[in-house]
């Protein structure tokens, strides 16, 4: 089947990257990459994956990040303007309009998973289905599982030093730094395939750290207090929440989620972290597929 790289312009001016697999499948999946500020590479074997099923599926990079223009954050009124979460959400309905896609997925992987949610609440009647990626519907919950984690890797005297560096915020320390690549190696890339990998790093740092802080395992920037567990309980689409076994997102909290939303499923990958489908791709992609094989013979 056919795939294409495509640029969208967006009203804005501004230029999003997108690729598209298997164009002209008969059912289409949009794909929403976490950070913020990461990219859409996490989603690049789910065409391959999904093309026997005849889904057309479509990533790109949100604006300020890694393919996608980034706008001048130094400039305040660009930074106002675009830097939070009202701008991303109405990017993702810009780009579904742009590509034409109606009643179609969409896939949300961390704060894409959020943006998802969003999304759902606001524009539901476009929706066929929703696919939930290690995220949960609220911050705190998030910040007491990175607590007790921190508690599980490090003794007392560890977790003091860590907690005193982040209170100076001085982040480039030495040992600071091999403590948290410690716990990225555990918790976020558990599989770390080279192919992942590039000589720099490509996150877009402007956006991460405003929205979320320095690391996976501090929360100070303006994402702390989301809470959207009231909202999802209106989710009426079927919706695949897939999780990791040894991950940073609680699974006492996806079970909830589970509870919550209607017509739901919760799956697990286990031997994962929070980058599941690269971690464990032959259980994550089974999952996947037993989605949307079910929702076509009325049996999710």
């Amino acid at each position: 089947m056919k795939n294409i790289t495509r640029i969208l312009t967006l009203k804005n001016g501004y230029h999003l990257w997108t690729h598209t697999f298997n164009l002209g499948g008969k059912d289409k999946l949009l794909c929403l990459h976490g950070g913020p500020g990461d990219t859409h590479e996490v989603f690049e074997r789910f065409g391959q994956e999904l093309e026997d099923l005849d889904i057309e599926v479509t990533m790109y990079d949100q604006l300020g990040a890694w393919y996608s223009d980034t706008p001048n954050w130094d400039d305040p009124k660009i930074f106002k303007k675009y830097m939070n979460e009202d701008y991303y959400l109405n990017e993702v309905e810009e780009v579904r309009h742009l590509l034409g896609y109606d009643k179609f997925y969409l896939a949300g992987h961390s704060w894409g998973g959020m943006l998802a949610m969003m999304y759902t609440n606001s524009y539901q009647e476009h929706l066929k289905g929703l696919i939930i990626i290690s995220m949960i519907d609220n911050i705190p919950d998030y910040l007491v599982h990175m607590k007790e984690i921190r508690q599980k890797e490090f003794t007392p005297a560890e977790n003091s030093f860590l907690e005193d560096i982040e209170r100076r915020e001085q982040w480039d320390n030495p040992k600071y730094q091999e403590s948290i690549a410690f716990l990225y190696n555990e918790y976020i890339n558990r599989r770390q395939p080279s192919k992942m990998s590039h000589v720099i790093d490509i996150q877009s740092k402007e956006v991460y750290n405003y929205f979320q802080g320095n690391n996976e395992f501090v929360v100070v920037g303006d994402l702390g207090d989301w809470d959207y567990s009231e909202q999802i309980k209106n989710f009426k689409i079927p919706t695949l929440l897939s999780f990791a076994d040894h991950e940073t997102m609680p699974l006492k909290t996806a079970r909830k989620m589970q509870q919550s939303i209607p017509n739901s499923r919760l799956v697990v990958t286990p031997d994962a972290g929070h980058n599941q489908m690269i971690d464990n791709p032959d259980v994550f992609f089974t999952n996947l597929k037993n989605y949307f094989l079910d929702i076509r013979t009325n049996k999710f």
